[in-house]
């Protein structure tokens, strides 16, 4: 399909999905934050008067006692807690079916999601299928998961994926590796935890790179062609945050300042992306982590600087307002050259937080597929411009080590 052709189908999408999305109910969002508000968020859920929790996490934060730290006042107030720790890194539908079956066999009234995106992502499509008999592959898709789902809350216990702030799951085929989205509103978290002291024994190559996985989804929502509901606001506040604390938090984990401020910028970003969605650089990084297992908020960061001069141009003046908001320049200066500093701004936190230009994991021969899937995957996003093969190579070709 040309370019020309390409180009028109994406803006007739787009303002289809704008309208479709206009005339949904808006989200509510329920945050405690803060140390000690995993607590706060426990005392919350008893209130409700449920008595039967299950909570989805997995083997690795038990195994480390974090999880029961974080849900000691459900176990102090005798509430019958059940746990599913299979959830591995890009949660499979195999899965989902295992924590659903811990689900059914526990009575579970509530869900828990103690730990990451995976986490917080199966826990979601758990929560879809406990009240609804169907394959959870016919949810894929913008807007699928139309049934009441069983009341779901988050603990995240890294600062990088937002998903306690969105109505969206990411799944994975674990025959192709290909990596799909499953949203509803009902999705969304009820409400969350952004505790701090859960977060200071994170490794720094995890610290860091999550952090840069908040970092993408602030940019993105902020120089996409949507202007819907807040984005603005909280993509500004996301961006703002990252720089300010990402490099202290990589520093000192122990340093709660520099966690709270990680655990605000991913939820921020959550709730910006929640409203006009992701871009580029999830085009492709999404193929990098199914096809190669590379962590997201890695393959997000290998991607970000490239796709970021790609749509340089069209995305020039949301650009300069970034560069000014970080201190990357001064209001005297050219637009061109604000722009030009905020991506270079980008590069110099990625290297300061120790990720990796390029990887070896990815292979020349895997290009045209990684190609083929990331053109496609970035037609149903709001970008600036659209990828077109010639430069996906490009950007392809300039993260292989």
């Amino acid at each position: 399909m040309s370019t020309f052709f390409r180009t028109l189908k994406h803006k007739f999408y787009l303002a289809l999905m704008k309208l479709l999305v206009n005339l949904a109910p808006g989200a509510s969002y329920m945050a405690f934050a803060g140390v000690g508000s995993s607590q706060q968020l426990c005392r919350h859920i008893i209130r409700t008067g449920v008595s039967r929790v299950l909570v989805v996490t997995d083997k690795s934060l038990r195994e480390l006692g974090l999880v029961d730290k974080a849900v000691a006042t459900l176990l102090e107030a005798g509430l019958d807690v059940a746990f599913y720790d299979g959830v591995q890194p890009d949660p499979t539908y195999e899965q989902v079916a295992e924590g659903v079956k811990a689900l059914k066999a526990h009575g579970s009234e509530v869900i828990l999601a103690v730990g990451g995106g995976s986490s917080i992502d199966a826990a979601k499509i758990i929560s879809a299928s406990a009240t609804k008999d169907e394959n959870p592959r016919n949810w894929v898709g913008l807007g699928k998961v139309r049934h009441e789902v069983l009341p779901l809350y988050a603990i995240p216990t890294t600062s990088g994926t937002g998903s306690e702030a969105t109505m969206g799951a990411v799944i994975s085929d674990s025959v192709t590796h290909e990596k799909a989205v499953i949203s509803g509103a009902g999705l969304l978290p009820a409400a969350t935890a952004l505790d701090a002291e859960l977060l200071t024994g994170l490794p720094v190559p995890i610290t860091a790179a999550t952090g840069m996985d908040a970092l993408t989804h602030g940019i993105e929502a902020y120089i996409c062609v949507w202007d819907r509901g807040t984005r603005l606001e909280h993509s500004k506040a996301a961006v703002k945050l990252v720089f300010d604390h990402l490099r202290q938090a990589c520093d000192n984990g122990a340093d709660l300042a520099a966690r709270e401020g990680m655990s605000m910028a991913a939820y921020y970003a959550g709730i910006a992306i929640n409203q006009v969605n992701v871009g580029n650089v999830h085009a492709i990084a999404h193929q990098l982590g199914g096809k190669y297992g590379i962590p997201h908020g890695l393959a997000n960061s290998l991607v970000l600087p490239h796709v970021l001069e790609f749509c340089r141009e069209e995305a020039q003046p949301r650009l300069a307002e970034l560069a000014l908001l970080i201190g990357a320049g001064q209001a005297g200066d050219s637009e061109a050259q604000l722009a030009q500093n905020f991506i270079q701004a980008v590069r110099d936190l990625r290297q300061a937080v120790g990720i990796p230009e390029r990887s070896d994991k990815i292979r020349r021969e895997d290009y045209d597929y990684l190609c083929d899937l990331a053109m496609a995957e970035c037609e149903g996003y709001p970008v600036p411009r659209l990828l077109d093969r010639e430069n996906t190579l490009s950007i392809l070709a300039n993260i292989t080590a």
